[in-house]
């Protein structure tokens, strides 16, 4: 893999490498991007797999090669703004709506905020990152307290504190490094939104690349409610002195009503009423902007006008973007309910159909790529999760007998690839048994039925606990852990909710006797090794739900450009998921267990082929008595 990410950075040409769990593909591509001659940039989706290589890989790396002539080994780490302490807020408050500086939370909360103002002043004395990462233990609440997004930002040059700001040091940093890690989000703002965040660099190096379409979606994604609205017209009304901001007022009341006037879901085509209320919003929010007063009539900096105006700026942009109703956008609103102690309102929300378009136009086109996870082989090939990230099959290229890319005539737009797949240390035929319930009845829309849940304490009770729950709504895993609770009480059963999900692990690893269940974020989050997890649950294939906007629009793009909508949307959405979910059962090479499908159709259906050739080599079995023996001798011991 190392010679491989070293020869495409070298030539130029686009690589996507699946190395299993356990390969150490890290190092092989931290290896070749210290050696290369040009600034690197390593991308990641997760913090774990960020701190992963900022406290392990990475030190030891530039211990074993750093002294060498001619490798520059210095890295930096850059993350979004809101991820640093931020000083002039800890320093000087925020103010709030009126324009009155936020008193200090009450109660323990308060202590929490004073306890992080504490040792944000010990970062900037002693020249620590201020990164939230390293912070004393806090919520998300909290650390809102100390810390501001790019909207309530003054910036360097009018801030007090711009000179030993954590954000500007970590970027100067940047400048001056040779590798510079960051995360998808980041790199998509950068790249594909054109917000300059990153230094220039030549190549970047994608890990967890299957994560990566949904991150880039996440980053081009916009919300916009009727408070968003009026939010942004009462922090106005101190700034502005005609008549803008309570215009922007009554409009947000129409918006209000106009999205009191839909129902839920994805919109076709922008209702007349609805579009007039974005114009509406539109015009409104432009006419307020414009009323600000210049900074140069208005005096010093001044946090207040500019976070006012920034959630303006913000408005207007998001309404203009919903009032085009581009075909390249998909437009939805989402339901309201109850968060916390209020009520959650609709909101309005806009996501692009596609986003290979953009990332072919704005990244590939530009800058070499390398993409690398352990599941990037979806129904047996690359071409699934190439066409994701704006690459062709007709243009993926192979190696020749003496090592040298062969292929046919690409045209001079063509962006060449290569795709390989090193392989995995485990021995999935060994270690991994993959068990369909092929005899259960499919799945229904009103969750686990009693055939389901008899055959999951049946399991897990021949397992001894240790297993790992996988289930496609937080109701389903519920409904599997109270009746696992009932009925084998001798057994510990966590349910994803009862704390946090550092805490769940811990005593998931502390006590083998321990069941787990959970929803999306235990697929992909958790790493298990050992005789703590010989058991994993998967409930049902996980497919997108049918209303879900994104991705019912994305397939019935699919299909009107000729393809098969299902196949290419949904089917690779269950086969990513499932290849996650299955790969939380062996992470070493002596861990033993089983992958329980408690969905008949990956057995029966047309499509079980193509999700099953997205799972690693187990072997593979339809009868539960085979599974429960398999079980209750690993169990033994």
């Amino acid at each position: 893999m190392a010679e491989a990410v070293a020869e495409s950075m070298r030539e130029g040409r686009h690589l996507l490498v699946q190395a299993g769990t356990g390969t150490g593909k890290s190092l092989a591509y931290l290896v070749p991007s210290l050696l290369h001659d040009q600034r690197v940039v390593v991308a990641t989706a997760t913090l774990a797999l960020q701190h992963q290589l900022v406290e392990r890989d990475l030190p030891r790396l530039v211990e074993a090669v750093g002294s060498q002539e001619g490798v520059d080994a210095s890295y930096a780490v850059l993350k979004g703004r809101s991820n640093y302490a931020c000083l002039h807020r800890i320093r000087e408050g925020v103010p709030d709506e009126q324009g009155a500086l936020v008193e200090m939370p009450a109660g323990s909360m308060g202590q929490k905020v004073l306890e992080l103002r504490s040792w944000a002043e010990e970062q900037a004395e002693n020249g620590g990152s201020g990164e939230r990462d390293n912070a004393p233990r806090h919520t998300d609440r909290e650390w809102r307290q100390v810390s501001v997004g790019h909207r309530d930002c003054l910036g360097a040059a009018k801030c007090p504190f711009g000179q030993e700001c954590f954000v500007e040091l970590a970027r100067e940093k940047a400048h001056r490094s040779h590798l510079i890690i960051t995360n998808h989000s980041l790199l998509a703002i950068d790249a594909i939104e054109g917000v300059p965040m990153i230094p220039d660099y030549d190549v970047v190096v994608i890990d967890e690349a299957h994560e990566l379409t949904a991150r880039v979606t996440q980053a081009a994604t916009d919300e916009l409610s009727a408070p968003d609205v009026e939010r942004a017209a009462r922090r106005s009304q101190r700034f502005v002195e005609g008549s803008e901001a309570d215009d922007l007022a009554d409009a947000g009341e129409t918006l209000r009503d106009a999205i009191d006037g839909c129902d839920p879901g994805r919109f076709e085509r922008l209702p007349q009423h609805l579009a007039d209320a974005l114009v509406l919003v539109r015009d409104a929010a432009r006419a307020c902007l414009s009323a600000y007063p210049r900074e140069s009539d208005a005096g010093d900096a001044d946090a207040g006008r500019t976070q006012a105006r920034g959630t303006v700026q913000e408005v207007f942009a998001y309404a203009e973007r919903m009032a085009a109703d581009l075909e390249s956008d998909v437009l939805w609103l989402s339901e309201g309910g109850s968060g916390g102690q209020s009520r959650v309102p609709p909101r309005l929300c806009v996501a692009p159909l596609q986003v290979w378009g953009p990332m072919r136009d704005k990244l590939l086109t530009d800058k070499t790529v390398v993409f690398t996870s352990a599941t990037l082989m979806l129904g047996g090939d690359f071409n699934s999760v190439a066409g994701s990230v704006g690459l062709k099959p007709g243009e993926r290229v192979t190696e020749g007998a003496a090592g040298a890319a062969v292929g046919g005539a690409l045209s001079e737009h063509a962006l060449p690839w290569r795709g390989l797949d090193v392989g995995s240390p485990f021995d999935y035929g060994q270690q991994a048994i993959l068990y369909v319930a092929r005899h259960l009845p499919p799945p229904g829309r009103d969750g686990l039925g009693k055939a389901q849940l008899d055959e999951i304490v049946e399991l897990v009770d021949a397992a001894g606990g240790r297993t790992l729950g996988l289930f496609s709504s937080r109701r389903a895993a519920e409904a599997a852990a109270e009746v696992v609770r009932e009925r084998l009480p001798h057994l510990t059963t966590l349910a994803q909710g009862d704390a946090q999900l550092p805490e769940l692990a811990r005593q998931f690893v502390e006590d083998p006797h321990t069941c787990l269940f959970g929803t999306l974020s235990l697929w992909q989050g958790l790493d298990v090794p050992g005789e703590t997890c010989q058991l994993v649950l998967i409930d049902r294939i996980p497919f997108p739900r049918p209303d879900d906007p994104l991705m019912s629009a994305r397939q019935k793009a699919a299909d009107k450009a000729g393809g098969n909508g299902f196949m290419q949307v949904a089917a690779t959405h269950a086969a990513l998921l499932m290849a996650q979910g299955a790969g939380r059962l062996i992470r070493t090479t002596t861990d033993r267990g089983v992958v329980a499908v408690l969905d008949p159709r990956l057995a029966t259906a047309r499509y079980g082929g193509f999700l099953k050739a997205s799972l690693p080599p187990m072997w593979t079995t339809t009868d539960p008595a085979v599974v429960r023996k398999a079980l209750a001798r690993l169990a033994e011991g």
